[in-house]
């Protein structure tokens, strides 16, 4: 089985770590991560909403890491999302080419 680990590279902490599939879903050039494969607790809503056309309404997500500072809008989380993509249900996603993340597949 495929594992699936996501990293902030500045300061090396591991975001999400988790078996590729339903526990972390590719999509897009996204990975929507569900809460039991979550690393962290901050990744907190930043209430900046968002609507995709076909995947509904999401608020962005900040990343307070541990040196005080915030990373504005490196996720983001469906809290109103399309009936038709379960993978996507209250998912904390993350950008798969975002410079400052890490994506390893093991």
């Amino acid at each position: 089985m495929t594992q699936v680990r996501i990293t902030y590279r500045p300061t090396g902490e591991v975001l999400a770590e988790g078996p590729l599939g339903w526990g972390i879903t590719p999509f897009e050039g996204n990975y929507y991560v569900r809460r039991k494969y979550l690393q962290t607790d901050r990744l907190r809503p930043n209430f900046i909403p968002g609507l995709c056309p076909y995947k509904f309404l999401f608020v962005w997500m900040d990343l307070h890491h541990g040196e005080g500072g915030r990373v504005r809008n490196l996720g983001w989380l469906y809290w109103l999302p399309n009936p038709l993509l379960p993978f996507i249900w209250f998912r904390v996603a993350l950008p798969g080419q975002h410079p400052e993340l890490d994506v390893a597949r093991y």
